[in-house]
C-alpha cells in the first residue's frame, strides 16, 4: 500500500509517494506557475509518471481554502477560483483524492509529539496554520484558521498580519532572506511583529503548545527569548503555552500527508 502526496506551494509543487511505513520513496517538484492553465498541464504531464504507483489514496495540500473536499481559493494565487484540481487528477487515478489545507496537515504531523491542543503556524510567503491534537485535525469554530489573514494597524496603516510578519515581509524590511537576519535589534523586532498576531491567537484559541514553522524556525533561538517575553507582557500572565520551532520545517506537510492518508485509510 502506497499514498501519492501533492504539496502546492507559492513558488514549486511537491510529488512524493510515500510508503504504508511512512518512507519515500520518489519525488518530483516543479515549478508552480502564476497561470492556471500552465500549473494544470504541468501538474497532469508529472504525474502521468506515476500511474504506475497505483496509490491507495491522494492527499493534495493547498495554501488556501478547502470546502467540502474542494479547493476554493488559494491565498497566493488569489486570481484562481474553482479549481478543477480533482477533476485533473482523476483522469489518470482511480482512487480516492482528498484535499487539505498545507499548514492544517502540518498541523497533525508536529501535533503527534504534544499533549493537548497544537496550533501550528507556518511562516513563508504568507502566515498559515492549523489546530490538531495528537495528529488528529480540530476544525476551528470559524469555518476556515487563516490567521495571516487577521488585520493590525502597523506603521500607521490597516495591513493583514502576513504583511507584517511573514518570511516575505521580513525579507522586504531587512533585505535579506529571513534564515540570514542577524543582529539582537533585529531578533526584538522580528518578535514584536510575530507577537502581533500570536499574542491573538493565543488569547482566542487557547492553545497547548504553538509550534513556529517555516523558515523562520530555522532562527527560533534567536527570537524565542524578545518573543516570550513581550507575550507574557500582552497577555499579561507569567505561564504561557509552550513555544517550539516545528520538528520538520521543510518536511511538515508531506509527513502530515502521510499521518493524514493513514487515518483516511484506518476509515
Amino acid at each position: 500500500m502506497s499514498y501519492l502526496s501533492i504539496d502546492i506551494g507559492g513558488t514549486k509543487t511537491l510529488i512524493a509517494v510515500v510508503s504504508e511505513k511512512g518512507r519515500l520513496s520518489r519525488r518530483d517538484k516543479f515549478p508552480t506557475s502564476t497561470d492556471l492553465r500552465t500549473f494544470l498541464n504541468t501538474l497532469f504531464t508529472h504525474l502521468r509518471s506515476y500511474q504506475d504507483v497505483s496509490p491507495s489514496c491522494i492527499i493534495v495540500a493547498v495554501p488556501g481554502i478547502v470546502k467540502n473536499n474542494t479547493p476554493v481559493s488559494l491565498g497566493n494565487r488569489p486570481s484562481w477560483k474553482n479549481i478543477p484540481l480533482y477533476d485533473v487528477i482523476n483522469k489518470l487515478f482511480n482512487c480516492d483524492i482528498y484535499f487539505e489545507n498545507d499548514a492544517s496537515l502540518g498541523a497533525v504531523y508536529e501535533s503527534k509529539f504534544y499533549s493537548g491542543k497544537t496550533i501550528y503556524l507556518t511562516f513563508s510567503t504568507g502566515i498559515g496554520g492549523g489546530i490538531a491534537e495528537r495528529a488528529k485535525l480540530i476544525k476551528p469554530d470559524t469555518d476556515q484558521f487563516e490567521p495571516g489573514h487577521r488585520l493590525y494597524t502597523f506603521d500607521g496603516q490597516k495591513l493583514e498580519w502576513e504583511d507584517i510578519a511573514s518570511c516575505k515581509a521580513l525579507e522586504a524590511r531587512f533585505n535579506t532572506r529571513a534564515t540570514s537576519i542577524r543582529g539582537k535589534s533585529n531578533y526584538q523586532e522580528v518578535a514584536e511583529r510575530i507577537c502581533l498576531g500570536l499574542k491573538d491567537i493565543i488569547k482566542d484559541e487557547r492553545p497547548d503548545t504553538v509550534i513556529i514553522g517555516g523558515p523562520l524556525a530555522l532562527r527560533f533561538r534567536h527570537f524565542a527569548k524578545p518573543l516570550k517575553t513581550l507575550l507574557k507582557s500582552e497577555l499579561e500572565t507569567k505561564k504561557l503555552p509552550r513555544i517550539r520551532p516545528a520538528k520538520s520545517p521543510q518536511e511538515a506537510v508531506t509527513h502530515g500527508i502521510y499521518l493524514y492518508a493513514k487515518g483516511k485509510a484506518n476509515g
